[in-house]
């Protein structure tokens, strides 16, 4: 049924709104990978696109994705002064530390006025990030944000993640060329936890402060990979399997300059390996962004 011309103009300047929130977002996030905010804008302004709608629809399959959805299990500010009194190793202890260290505010997010499911998806995981982050091992460097990201991305189709992800593909292609493979390897990391693992929405994990984190991986699955998804040898075939999921194999002037790339990166001599950085170990040995202390902004959410 047609709608009223009064509300299809309100429609209409509502997208209209929305559209331009989304690139006030993406054009902030350009300028700043680091701005928490822009982020927000991004997913706020794609809210009642249809792209939210069908992210809903792929997590929504698992049936104890379903459960905690029909309960919209939410808790408040966790205690941080309580957990820090929990044992060494413990989820509680391990997670206020990783807040302490970096400086982060357990509150940070932005809230969302939960009144339809996928408005609860999508509170939940803004609450719940720091927590994927201890409980996949991926620190907070923009090469660990990009590992969570890819994470979620198989797991839950969120478009925020893809975005992220995509964002980090222009980002270290042509302002970061040396970083490439490594790029390349975080999002590969994050992609195979997140595919392997049970899924981390379904985790009611204010319940679980006191139980060990390493026992909670085992039963979930999770494999940490290193801070930034280690050295995965990353071979140049599956590389161009990555980009091919980011340029949809158009064969576009994106996949000819990641082809151009790996060529360059991988040398005369080398075989099918693309180099996997500056010696064995986590990748934290680097020079220029990897090289540094803590990283004390918040890549994404």
């Amino acid at each position: 049924m047609e709608l009223p011309s009064f509300l299809s103009k309100h429609k209409n300047h509502h997208q209209h709104t929305s559209y331009l929130t989304f690139i006030k977002g993406g054009l902030g996030l350009m300028a700043n990978p680091e701005h928490t905010a822009s982020v927000f804008d991004m997913e706020d302004g794609l809210r009642g696109s249809g792209a939210e709608e069908q992210f809903f629809e792929f997590t929504s399959q698992d049936p104890a994705v379903q459960e905690i959805i029909k309960e919209r299990y939410l808790q408040s500010v966790p205690d941080t002064e309580r957990l820090a009194d929990l044992p060494e190793g413990s989820l509680g202890k391990t997670y206020v530390t990783h807040l302490s260290t970096m400086g982060f505010d357990p509150d940070y997010y932005r809230k969302i006025d939960v009144r339809t499911d996928v408005d609860y998806v999508l509170m939940r995981i803004r609450q719940t990030h720091d927590i994927w982050h201890v409980v996949t091992g991926f620190d907070t460097h923009p090469l660990g944000e990009i590992c969570v990201k890819a994470c979620e991305l198989a797991q839950t189709h969120r478009p925020m993640a893809g975005a992220i992800c995509a964002g980090g593909l222009y980002r270290y292609l042509f302002k970061q060329p040396g970083e490439f493979n490594h790029f390349l390897e975080s999002v590969a990391a994050g992609y195979r936890l997140g595919i392997r693992a049970k899924p981390l929405l379904a985790q009611k994990w204010e319940e679980q402060w006191d139980r060990p984190v390493d026992e909670i991986r085992k039963e979930l699955k999770v494999t940490p990979l290193g801070p930034r998804g280690g050295q995965l040898d990353l071979s140049t075939a599956d590389a161009r399997e990555i980009m091919r999921a980011f340029t949809m194999g158009d064969g576009g002037p994106m996949e000819e300059a990641v082809e151009a790339r790996l060529e360059a990166e991988r040398g005369p001599g080398t075989g099918d390996r693309a180099p996997g950085g500056d010696g064995g170990g986590e990748m934290g040995s680097g020079t220029g962004e990897r090289g540094g202390g803590p990283e004390k902004k918040r890549e994404g959410t």
